[in-house]
C-alpha cells in the first residue's frame, strides 16, 4: 500500500506538502498505510486532523472521499439509498409494456445511490481512495456501530444485495474533537494518535510555511501571542487554523507588528466566543503584545 519505504520518507513528503508532522504522528501514518489499518485522530479543533487526510490524498495521487459527521447522520446520507423515483419509473414502463417486474430487478446496483462510505469501497475502483470520516464525535452512537463492519473488513452489507467488499481497501482517517467519547469497539479497529497543540517552534514553522508573505516580526509576535493565549482559561482555545486566519487578516491590513488596538479590532479572527473575547481585557492585551514584541528584539 505505502509508497514510502521509511518513516523518514513519509515525513519528508509531508513536509514538501507544507504539513509538518512530528515523528510520532508520521510513525502512526506510516503504520496505517503499511498495515492497511484505519487511523483514529483526536485533538482540539484546528490542530490539523482533517488536513492529514487531504495531504495523504495528494501524496498518493488518489481521490479524497469525505463524510462530514453531524447529529442525526443516518445510512441514507452516509452509505446508500435506493433511487425510488427510478424504481417507480421502471415499474410504470414495465406495466405499460405488459411485463412483470421482479423485486430483484428493482433492488439491483443499477438503482443504488452510493453515498461516501459505499463510494469508498466500490469494487470497481482501480485505486484505493482516502476516506475521511470527519468529526465522528458529532454523530450518534448508533452510527458508530454501523461503522464497525466497514472498519474491520472494508465491506458493507446491503440486505437486498448482500455484501459489497472493497477490491482496494480505502485509507481511512477518522477524526474526533472529543466532544464525547467514541466507543472502544470502534477504537479497537483503528490505530490511535492524539494531536497536541504545537510547540512555539513548530507553530512558527507552520505559520511561516503557510503565510510566507507575512513580515517575519509579525509572524513571530502572532505565534507567541497565540501560544500565551492558550494558557488562559478560555472556553475555546484557538487552533493553528485560527492562528493562520488571524495572521492573514493582519497581513491584509498591512500590519508589520502587533499593537493593542489592532489586536482588539481583529480578535474575531482568533476567538469565536464572546465570553473569551470579554476575558481578554485591554490591559491583558497590552501586556501580551509587549511580551510578544520582546521575541523579535
Amino acid at each position: 500500500m505505502t509508497r514510502f519505504d521509511t518513516i523518514d520518507d513519509l515525513q519528508r513528503a509531508l513536509d514538501a506538502q507544507h504539513y509538518i508532522a512530528e515523528r510520532p504522528l508520521a510513525t502512526s501514518l506510516y503504520l496505517a498505510l503499511k498495515l492497511q489499518r484505519p487511523i483514529f485522530l483526536e485533538g482540539e479543533p484546528g490542530v490539523g486532523k482533517t488536513e492529514v487526510a487531504k495531504v495523504l490524498a495528494t501524496l498518493l495521487d488518489t481521490d479524497l472521499i469525505r463524510l462530514q459527521c453531524y447529529e442525526g447522520l443516518d445510512i441514507s446520507s452516509a452509505v446508500y439509498e435506493w433511487n425510488y423515483a427510478r424504481q417507480m419509473l421502471q415499474i410504470r414502463m414495465s406495466e405499460a409494456a405488459g411485463e412483470a417486474v421482479a423485486t430483484a430487478d428493482l433492488f439491483s446496483p443499477e438503482f443504488l445511490q452510493r453515498r461516501p462510505l459505499l463510494q469508498a469501497i466500490d469494487p470497481s475502483r482501480k485505486k484505493a481512495p482516502v476516506l475521511l470520516i470527519d468529526e465522528l464525535d458529532r454523530s450518534d452512537e448508533e452510527f458508530e456501530a454501523y461503522l464497525l463492519e466497514l472498519l474491520s473488513d472494508f465491506q458493507i452489507t446491503i440486505p437486498e444485495i448482500g455484501q459489497i467488499k472493497a477490491a482496494h481497501p480505502p485509507i481511512v482517517i477518522v477524526t474526533s474533537n472529543r466532544t464525547r467519547e467514541v466507543h472502544d469497539a470502534l477504537k479497537r479497529r483503528c490505530l490511535y494518535h492524539w494531536i497536541e497543540f504545537p510547540t512555539f517552534e513548530k507553530e512558527l514553522a507552520i505559520v511561516r510555511m503557510k503565510v510566507p508573505d507575512a513580515p517575519d516580526a509579525l509572524t513571530t509576535q502572532v505565534t507567541h501571542f497565540v501560544q500565551e493565549l492558550r494558557e488562559a482559561d478560555l472556553y475555546k482555545s484557538p487552533g493553528v487554523a485560527e492562528t493562520l486566519d488571524w495572521l492573514r487578516a493582519l497581513v491584509a491590513l498591512n500590519q508589520t507588528a502587533l499593537d493593542g488596538t489592532v489586536v482588539q479590532h481583529t480578535i474575531g479572527a482568533l476567538l469565536k466566543y464572546q465570553d473569551d473575547v470579554v476575558q481578554l481585557t485591554a490591559a491583558n492585551v497590552s501586556q501580551m503584545v509587549g511580551r510578544a514584541k520582546l521575541m523579535t528584539k
